[in-house]
């Protein structure tokens, strides 16, 4: 829920003029999106993500967002139920959406454990210069064993040494389209580059387009994520967008790693992953949210999410009624599906998760969805505009990237209401400025160009 601050009366407005930008991110396994409604559309049909990227273009939106795995999530040796199978490439599904848009950007997850560099980096120049310079990549990396499965490999990279090759893979790319030929006609050598981790020598052969690079998303949340994004990335997605302090204090941290990285403060751009839930009313938004939380934990969920705990396959017993009273089968919550509860001692967690359902008499499903915790805004347009305009203005965030609670239509509120209430505070743009994402941003240009061009 929208409210003031504590942290407004400790600090001034530094960007009493800033505007909100935003982005929409389509996820793929996750239950926040509601799929059992009749307005849900089909998770790989393109017709939805052409929707969704032109709704969003109409909200004047910097991008479209795409999320991608390498492997199909499961879940005790089982696929999990709300994962995408038939999802196509994410390069080749933006590819397609640059020719029914016009300005919005278009960013890929890509991973750096399992990809070529080289082959990577030029499939990004081509949908840079396909869209007319509206490319950008989410850099991610990939520790687990049963993704590298994928690419007989296993988890052939200790947890410490992702961010390595991920540092040597982006300077690799860089240097790639650094070595891209401005135009078709001009002559190029090969680029020989790499570092402890690779060595690449390639020529490249797609020209630069007007942003020059793809603009570099991260999204990494612990220390080494952190001074990743700082030396290398352009904006930043966290998951730090629902509490106004822990938004500012992430911000301020990642702020100074950027300057102590030797970049300016606002180099690094801040978009926090959120939800939108609007109403007419503050009573209706309260409702509307309360039913869109019951609806995305469905009864398979809540069962699925609390076999993560108790490490076995709880379908047998009723959604609607008692937790389990035996004990976890396991030691340590694994990773199964990606799970972001992993490490914790299950036998802690499920003795707090009983005692809370026995306490406010609670079945698996109502005990599920308490658990779950609050994400993003709700209220009405104007409440949420007030605050969304405090965020960027304190430098909380620089925008945020949103993840609609249902797709096609779930930007359709947001750029029919919310959008015009913050043009009305001057808090969002009303037209694009430019072409390119870069100009979207107000990013500079990139960090390897910068010294060629002042010269």
């Amino acid at each position: 829920m929208p409210h003031p601050g504590a942290s407004d009366d400790r600090r001034d407005v530094s960007r009493p003029d800033a505007q909100v930008h935003f982005g929409v991110f389509l996820q793929g396994v996750n239950h926040t999106t509601v799929w059992t409604d009749p307005a849900s559309g089909s998770q790989i049909d393109f017709q939805t993500f052409q929707k969704v990227a032109q709704t969003a273009e109409r909200g004047l939106f910097d991008a479209f967002f795409l999320g991608e795995g390498l492997r199909l999530r499961e879940q005790l040796g089982r696929i999990h139920d709300l994962d995408v199978v038939g999802r196509p490439d994410a390069i080749t599904q933006l590819a397609a959406l640059a020719a029914v848009t016009d300005r919005i950007g278009l960013a890929a997850t890509q991973n750096v454990t399992y990809n070529d560099p080289a082959d990577l980096a030029r499939r990004l120049a081509s949908l840079d210069v396909i869209s007319g310079g509206r490319a950008a990549w989410n850099i991610v990396t990939t520790d687990n064993a049963w993704t590298g499965a994928n690419f007989r490999r296993g988890g052939w990279l200790d947890h410490s040494d992702r961010y390595r090759r991920a540092a040597d893979f982006v300077a690799a790319a860089q240097a790639i389209w650094d070595g891209s030929p401005s135009s078709p006609a001009e002559p190029v050598a090969a680029v020989r580059t790499g570092g402890p981790t690779l060595d690449v020598t390639v020529v490249p052969t797609v020209p630069r387009s007007p942003q020059e690079h793809p603009v570099l998303f991260q999204a990494g949340d612990s220390p080494s994520g952190r001074d990743f994004a700082a030396h290398h990335a352009e904006v930043v997605f966290s998951a730090h967008g629902t509490d106004f302090d822990d938004a500012l204090a992430f911000a301020d941290d990642v702020r100074a790693r950027t300057v102590a990285a030797g970049r300016p403060a606002d180099d690094l751009k801040i978009l926090p992953g959120t939800q939108f839930v609007l109403g007419d009313t503050p009573a209706d938004a309260i409702e509307k949210a309360r039913w869109v939380k019951e609806q995305q934990v469905t009864p398979a969920t809540a069962l699925s999410l609390l076999g993560q705990i108790w490490g076995e396959d709880l379908s047998r017993y009723d959604p609607e009624g008692p937790l389990p009273q035996h004990d976890p089968v396991i030691d340590k919550v694994g990773e199964t599906r990606g799970a972001p509860r992993r490490g914790l001692d299950p036998r802690a967690v499920a003795a707090r998760w009983r005692a809370r359902a026995e306490t406010e008499n609670l079945t698996i499903r109502e005990l599920v969805i308490a658990q779950e915790r609050e994400r993003g805004f709700v209220g009405t347009p104007q409440a949420i505009a007030d605050e969304l305009a405090r965020w960027v203005r304190y430098g909380a965030s620089d925008g945020f990237n949103i993840t609609p609670w249902i797709v096609p239509g779930g930007l359709d509120d947001i750029v029919d209401k919310l959008v015009p209430a913050l043009q009305e505070r001057g808090a969002y743009r009303t037209e694009y400025a430019g072409t390119t994402l870069r100009e979207h941003l107000g990013l500079r240009p990139p960090l390897t160009r910068r010294s060629a061009q002042v010269a």
